[in-house]
């Protein structure tokens, strides 16, 4: 399965999630993250098997082919199918040294994460290990910035220290800071769809109509 070309060799953005199913929400931080963090282009990377959560309603193949639709028409949007055809638990510094060891140590990389599982970093597997192979831009809803307070202590250190509002450092090293921006709230989330779609409601207008027929397509979300 071959993967776009994801442009020069300025800061890559990498995306990564379940995607149970991939929508407008999704969608718009990538977007928005390319224009705000001056990347060259967001890298989507479908968890085949996500350790910190309950098996997704549908196969991993089935939500790698939502998100190859829902990007298609984008070009400085890609999507790297590793994890989704690998065996092994999708763990997100797993998934970062592979991607070190093929686009080289000095290509800046920038993981792409909101606030809520920004939070929540301090539980991931070897989570420390992250900085020294990518950058890490946190998305926020306007008016709430992420805050020092918020955080467990230990994260809060390191936010403290790697945090930066000069996005230009995003090219000028490969990996090791931290950076925010508020990006369009909406109001959409995974949950809410397939809520929807289990009890027969359209879910139209909340992601991209590709997406939403090879859902009704493969009869996905349905109640049993």
């Amino acid at each position: 399965m071959p993967e776009r070309a994801s442009g020069a060799a300025g800061p890559l953005g990498l995306f990564g999630g379940t995607f149970d199913p991939v929508h407008y929400g999704h969608l718009r931080l990538a977007e928005e993250a390319i224009a705000h963090l001056g990347l060259t282009g967001v890298r989507w990377i479908p968890a085949g098997h996500p350790p910190h959560r309950g098996t997704p309603q549908v196969t991993a193949e089935q939500r790698l082919a939502m998100v190859l639709r829902s990007t298609a028409e984008n070009p400085r949007f890609s999507v790297d199918p590793a994890e989704v055809e690998a065996s092994a638990p999708s763990y997100t510094v797993h998934t970062l040294t592979r991607l070190r060891s093929e686009l080289g140590a000095q290509r800046p990389l920038v993981l792409l994460v909101g606030a809520d599982a920004f939070a929540g970093l301090a539980s991931w597997h070897r989570w420390r290990d992250l900085f020294a192979l990518a950058h890490i831009a946190v998305s926020h809803r306007p008016g709430f910035p992420v805050e020092t307070a918020s955080l467990p202590h230990e994260l809060a250190t390191e936010f403290g220290d790697r945090r930066t509002t000069d996005t230009a450092v995003l090219a000028a090293a490969p990996a090791g800071q931290i950076v925010t921006f508020a990006m369009t709230q909406l109001a959409i989330s995974a949950t809410q769809i397939r809520k929807l779609l289990a009890n027969g409601l359209s879910a139209r207008y909340l992601l991209p109509d590709a997406v939403l027929d090879y859902i009704q397509d493969h009869s996905l979300y349905r109640n049993s």
